[in-house]
């Protein structure tokens, strides 16, 4: 790995995003990190091996969020933030490489889950979702913890007593959702031109850029070929997440059609903290 395809690839980043015209803070601090990787006189790789991840997050204008984009890099020669930004990402590619997932488990991932990053599968493993899907025991979900933790080397604190790493609330990404449909709905949105399932070239992805309680979101409706085959390309959601700190995350909202939440709108794999919002409302 050569820090100039490092440093390529994060300004491929900050030019979609910019395409897209999300938040100049997030353009400027992948041009930022491009900037101080180009400068460098040793290799990229001799800063991970010498001193790991904090290796990275110790030189200037790289946070977290682009530390484990690179050591991701660096481990698996996929970079997911990149590869989602392209929509054309293949997750299950990306989840196969993982020792004792394979192909099977890694479409279980994809199908149930939503998620198509080894970013959002950390977030899943820490905070009980991942191991609700059929074929992860603890110890499985144990190792995948192990294995994300050195490939990204997770510079993110796992607080005590909590069941997961800094996430926006459900009644948060629950109203991203609504403004984003809504929004869309009345065509009020840009849109984009997928290059998955899009062979013509047309823009006609909504996306939308939305900063709140010190959160800053990307929502746009799900492009996965789960999507299309099931026909909810205008229903799930896809909503990436990012703050100042450069906690980053994804999740995917659902309208459910199962159960006590049947009809309504549910961040998919926080279903319990769902049903005690809207039992409180109701209450």
């Amino acid at each position: 790995m050569k820090n100039q395809e490092i440093v390529t690839m994060l300004r491929e980043i900050a030019d979609l995003l910019e395409q897209q015209k999300a938040n100049p803070f997030r353009v400027n601090a992948y041009r930022r990190a491009a900037m101080t990787i180009e400068e460098m006189d040793c290799p990229i790789t001799e800063v991970i091996h010498r001193n790991g991840y904090t290796g990275l997050t110790d030189l200037p204008g790289i946070g977290e969020g682009i530390a484990r984009s690179i050591v991701e890099f660096a481990a698996t020669g996929h970079m997911s933030r990149l590869e989602s930004l392209r929509a054309g990402s293949d997750p299950i590619a990306i989840f196969q490489k993982i020792p004792g997932v394979g192909v099977k488990l890694s479409h279980r991932i994809v199908e149930i889950l939503h998620i198509d990053t080894l970013e959002a599968l950390e977030v899943a493993a820490h905070n009980g979702r991942l191991i609700k899907v059929p074929g992860f025991s603890e110890n499985k979900v144990n190792m995948v913890n192990a294995w994300l933790a050195q490939v990204l080397g997770r510079g993110r604190q796992i607080e005590k007593g909590t069941t997961g790493v800094v996430e926006p609330p459900v009644k948060l990404l629950l109203y991203i959702d609504r403004q984003y449909r809504d929004k869309s709905g009345l065509k009020a949105l840009p849109k984009i031109a997928p290059k998955r399932f899009n062979p013509s070239g047309k823009k006609w992805l909504p996306i939308m850029h939305k900063s709140k309680d010190e959160w800053h979101f990307t929502a746009l409706f799900s492009n996965t070929a789960r999507a299309h085959q099931l026909g909810h390309t205008r229903d799930w959601v896809i909503i990436y997440f990012y703050d100042k700190k450069h906690h980053e995350g994804q999740h995917t909202v659902v309208t459910e059609t199962k159960g006590p939440l049947i009809g309504r709108r549910v961040v998919r794999g926080r279903e319990d903290e769902c049903m005690e919002l809207y039992f409180d409302r109701v209450g």
